[in-house]
């Protein structure tokens, strides 16, 4: 099934529910309706406002669904912004009489044969309105370029929702409606959209919308087809997949993420008698890949997981969903006043949720660094300097979430972006040796890698890579133990080069080591000097023959940093049971890694 046929069926779906605004209107942010007589005179304005969150937003009402402007002057029917309802507006210019005069045109005409009382006062308004009136009350200059839509005085609903309003609305797009043609959506012979529904709501793309199915160029023309002939789609089809894409893209939507440049909505398939279990595949998917903070409810994604992880029948864990229900995810990216997709992906919620799982699994590390299980968009995080989303490399976090979806090998970008973050600042948190750990650990299970990388401190893993790691968190605690908090430990001098070529750093610092051991034993004793001397030796004695290798390939500096997060924190932690009673008392190390 297409991007658009699936999007169309989930419309259906919420139209079945009244969630969505009816054929030709659409969700628009409105401001003030203006309260009219009889006789068209304004007696009140009334705002209309959304106070349910900290800062007051404009309410979301569905009005006959707007035009699209680019640069020219177009009036949207019995609504718009004050520019074009009373000719008013903080900027200045001879466009402004243009756009009222616009308003008042479309509405001369649309409303000339109109009989009804909130239509009639409408027609009223505008044939005695003049801009200077707005000077006067109830009119206030708060008002100024926000949208505004009408009301009859001593009725609760809106001009645009009463009956003969309605049946105009319909009536303009029967006369808007292209040529008739075969609908690549329905496939039915229906009237072809010319232009397609601005999307609104995808991070980073234009507030006014984008179009995700557009043609402005002659090179997109041929044998004729111009525009929306290019890739025929029903007025109908187009409405309800721009209405249903809007939906999902919501400011509050539950079905929507952020993963670095792509935004995210996901939704279920299913038939009217079905919607509880489609929302309930909804709620969980959005459970799983973007975890709750808080530790009850993370606690209970846990167990669905853990469910997941044993092969148990998906309905134990979650009886309102049933495994086979259809799924859909699609990733959006803004591309000037166009939107691309970054990933598109169908497949049971049963076979997704295994997937996720099977991405948890292999992220596992221990000590576990995080309370709650990292969503994705955290984990894109560590791959980016200074942890922002702008900065996160292009397109790893489409390849990341493919990767998760499918079952796939992890993109190749995302371990070598995870190491060279590592060695830019010089951090290894938990997060950061948990991708390492994702990475290999999927590659051995695929069959890429011949080696697994350890969940927890392996002291007999005989990866030369992991024990390196090892060492160097051994050589770091064994410098703070004899010095103290420094300026630069050997971590932020050093980890770059120590976990790319062994060979040119490790034998300087095993040098430098036997200096720190002489200090240890000064002041605090020969007992922890020996202790770390013969936790340094044990390492080193695990090398094969070869000793210190020229250079580790980026699968191996992986294992590195696995082997120095697991060594630093059971060094941390003290949890050693052989280590002296003093390990504890030196301050071996300054990280906080828990996420």
């Amino acid at each position: 099934m297409t991007i658009l046929q699936a999007l169309d069926g989930y419309y259906e779906r919420l139209a079945a529910r009244g969630d969505v605004p009816s054929y030709g209107y659409s969700r628009e942010k409105i401001s003030y309706a203006i309260v009219l007589s009889p006789n068209g005179e304004p007696v009140d304005v009334h705002p209309l406002f959304d106070s349910s969150a900290a800062k007051p937003r404009h309410a979301l009402i569905a009005v006959p669904r707007p035009v699209k402007r680019a640069s020219g002057v177009a009036a949207n029917f019995l609504w718009d912004k004050t520019s074009y309802v009373l000719g008013v507006s903080a900027r200045e210019g001879d466009r402004i009489a243009a756009e009222h005069a616009a308003f008042r045109t479309l509405h001369e005409e649309a409303l000339a044969e109109a009989d009804d009382a909130g239509l009639v006062a409408l027609r009223r308004f505008l044939a005695g309105w003049t801009p200077e009136r707005f000077e006067e009350p109830p009119f206030r200059p708060e008002m100024l370029d926000l949208n505004l839509v009408f009301r009859l005085d001593g009725e609760r609903g809106y001009l645009h929702d009463r009956p003969a309003a309605r049946h105009l609305v319909a009536a303009r797009a029967a006369d808007a409606a292209g040529r008739l043609g075969p609908c690549l959506v329905t496939g039915e012979v229906l009237p072809i959209a010319r232009l397609h529904p601005a999307i609104k709501g995808v991070q980073g793309a234009q507030t006014s919308g984008a179009s995700i199915v557009s043609f402005n160029l002659k090179a997109f023309e041929s044998f004729g087809k111009a525009q929306g002939d290019n890739a025929p789609v029903s007025e109908r089809a187009a409405f309800g997949y721009g209405t249903a894409l809007n939906a999902l893209l919501e400011r509050g939507s539950r079905n929507r993420i952020r993963l670095g440049d792509a935004t995210t909505v996901f939704w279920a398939e299913a038939a009217a008698t079905d919607d509880a279990a489609a929302q309930a595949a909804e709620e969980l998917f959005a459970l799983l890949a973007d975890p709750p903070t808080d530790e009850q409810e993370a606690a209970k994604v846990a167990e669905v997981l853990t469910a997941i992880a044993q092969g148990r029948p998906l309905a134990e864990a979650k009886p309102a969903v049933r495994q086979d229900t259809r799924f859909y995810v699609l990733g959006l990216s803004p591309n000037a006043s166009r939107l691309s997709v970054r990933f598109w992906h169908a497949d049971s919620i049963g076979a997704l949720a295994r997937r996720i799982g099977e991405h948890w699994r292999d992220l596992r590390i221990e000590p576990q660094p995080w309370k709650t299980a990292p969503a994705i968009w955290r984990l894109l995080y560590e791959t980016a300097a200074q942890r922002k989303a702008e900065n996160i490399p292009p397109l790893l976090a489409g390849a990341l979430m493919t990767a998760v979806l499918t079952g796939g090998r992890y993109p190749r970008a995302l371990l070598s972006a995870v190491i060279m973050r590592m060695r830019a600042d010089r951090e290894v948190n938990g997060l950061r040796a948990a991708l390492c750990r994702a990475c290999l650990a999927r590659d051995h299970r695929l069959g890429f890698e011949k080696e697994d990388a350890p969940v927890s401190l392996n002291p007999d893993e005989p990866n030369a890579a992991y024990r390196l790691g090892r060492l160097f968190a051994i050589l770091e605690s064994a410098q703070r133990a004899a010095l103290g908090n420094v300026n630069a430990t050997i971590r932020d001098r050093y980890f770059g080069a120590a976990s790319a070529t062994p060979a040119s750093i490790f034998p300087t610092l095993i040098r430098n080591a036997k200096n720190h051991l002489k200090v240890i034993r000064g002041k605090r004793g020969a007992r922890l000097a020996d202790w770390f001397d013969v936790q340094i030796g044990a390492v080193v004695d695990g090398l094969n023959d070869t000793g210190f290798p020229r250079s580790l390939r980026m699968e191996d500096q992986g294992r590195f940093a696995i082997g120095y997060y697991h060594q630093r924190e059971a060094l941390h932690r003290a949890k050693s049971a052989d280590a002296p009673a003093d390990l504890k008392d030196a301050d071996l190390d300054d990280s906080n890694d828990e996420a």
